[in-house]
């Protein structure tokens, strides 16, 4: 028997066969500086979140309770601004705020630099000369991103729900709430959503606005007014709990969605009062009190129901993308 040998010449073959070629090389080569800028934000933003799940939550334990605040009752000698509280209140925020602004930024780079950019220096024109339709263009500029933009994301939340404290008298005395818009994004699914939402919206503005800097604020503006939009719906994405009492609104502990008065009809009236002075009570026939809201429980199915909404739009977003090239160009591929 001979051994099988890879001669000189084979091995610079061998080695260029395993590196990407095509349009996911030109894209990784044309924008290396975002992505070393995206690896750097994961690396902080995980650093951050590994350290407030290590280290950070044994100091403020510790902290919590040699200031006495696992004590039951009112403690005064309870400060809750010591020092690991602050470094971990610190390190959450910082990857909380990373995992909150990933789908704007984005959303800037994607309709500024990605799209408008090579449309209008005339870049796209050049690339579809060269054997590249416009359809396989467009594909790679969605679908490189958006595993790298993903990939990225998904490693953040899983860290933030690492982080995530499971006890509730630490949750109480750090001030958080699972509803709160950072700790709702950070802790599931709905943050990559958003995140590809991005994507498709910057990439639907640069290729109807066709020019980097307004590219750039549409893009902005875009997702911002979507972010509101979504914000405000969020509580009326799956049912809430009704909470009724005739003397006072009841207590609960969970996302408010609404509250009001209860008429001698059955009916629930929002703010009866309005504004008006004590005796507006009889006035309106209001015999009792409600309290919509949602219970620690409707956490994923509220989720669900965002994330489907959200890929929803981002979906409609790259059908109208690829809609609006096939316009422009006329290529059907």
């Amino acid at each position: 028997m001979t051994a099988v040998t890879t001669s000189p010449a084979e091995a610079p073959t061998l080695r260029r066969s395993l590196r990407p070629r095509g349009l996911v090389w030109t894209m990784l080569c044309l924008h290396r500086a975002a992505l070393l800028f995206w690896t750097l934000l994961v690396a902080v933003a995980a650093g951050a979140l590994l350290w407030a799940w290590g280290p950070g939550t044994s100091g403020v334990w510790t902290e919590y309770r040699t200031m006495r605040c696992a004590f039951p009752g009112q403690n005064t000698s309870c400060d809750y601004r010591g020092d690991a509280y602050l470094a971990f209140d610190l390190a959450t925020s910082l990857g909380g705020l990373i995992i909150t602004v990933v789908p704007f930024l984005v959303a800037v780079w994607a309709g500024g630099a990605l799209i408008a950019r090579e449309l209008e220096t005339g870049t796209a024109e050049l690339a579809w000369t060269q054997s590249v339709s416009p359809a396989r263009w467009l594909v790679a500029k969605l679908a490189v991103p958006a595993v790298l933009i993903a990939s990225g994301t998904v490693l953040l939340t899983l860290l933030h729900r690492l982080m995530w404290p499971s006890d509730r008298e630490l949750l109480r005395w750090l001030g958080w709430h699972w509803y709160d818009e950072v700790a709702f994004r950070g802790n599931g699914p709905v943050a990559v959503a958003h995140a590809l939402l991005g994507l498709a919206v910057g990439v639907l503005v640069g290729l109807i606005v066709r020019r980097s800097l307004p590219a750039l604020g549409i893009s902005l503006v875009s997702l911002l007014a979507l972010h509101f939009v979504l914000a405000m719906a969020r509580p009326y994405l799956w049912p809430s709990v009704t909470l009724t009492n005739k003397e006072e609104f009841s207590v609960f502990s969970g996302m408010p969605v609404s509250a009001g008065g209860i008429t001698s009809t059955g009916a629930h009236v929002p703010n009866p009062c309005a504004g008006e002075g004590p005796g507006c009570l009889p006035q309106h026939r209001i015999v009792g009190f409600y309290v919509d809201y949602h219970p620690s429980s409707h956490f994923w199915p509220l989720q669900i129901m965002e994330t489907g909404v959200v890929l929803a739009l981002a979906a409609l977003a790259v059908l109208a993308s690829f809609r609006l090239l096939n316009r422009h160009t006329g290529d059907a591929a």
